[in-house]
């Protein structure tokens, strides 16, 4: 299950959005990734999300797997939405 967002935090994707989503993909079962442009990284990396370096008016993609997949992109979706960091593509 995918689902694209773009940065709109005018700061981009720093240490405490980042943290935030870090912290509600742990909460599923499903593995989760971070995908923007040729790079990825787990969403459950706090160092992985950080290294893409996400910029404000960039688009990215999560991409979520397993059994808990639908509720982890509503969670997460959820979280980007709630905090500022983005809006869905």
């Amino acid at each position: 299950m995918n689902k694209k967002f773009i940065i709109t935090d005018p700061v981009g994707l720093h240490a405490r959005p980042a943290t935030l989503l870090v912290n509600q993909a742990v909460k599923y079962v499903s593995e989760s990734k971070i995908l923007v442009e040729n790079k990825e990284a787990n969403l459950k990396s706090i160092m992985g999300v950080m290294s893409l370096a996400l910029a404000n008016g960039q688009i990215f993609e999560i991409e979520v797997k397993g059994v808990d997949a639908e509720e982890a992109i509503k969670g997460l979706e959820e979280v980007i939405t709630r905090s500022d960091i983005g809006e869905v593509k």
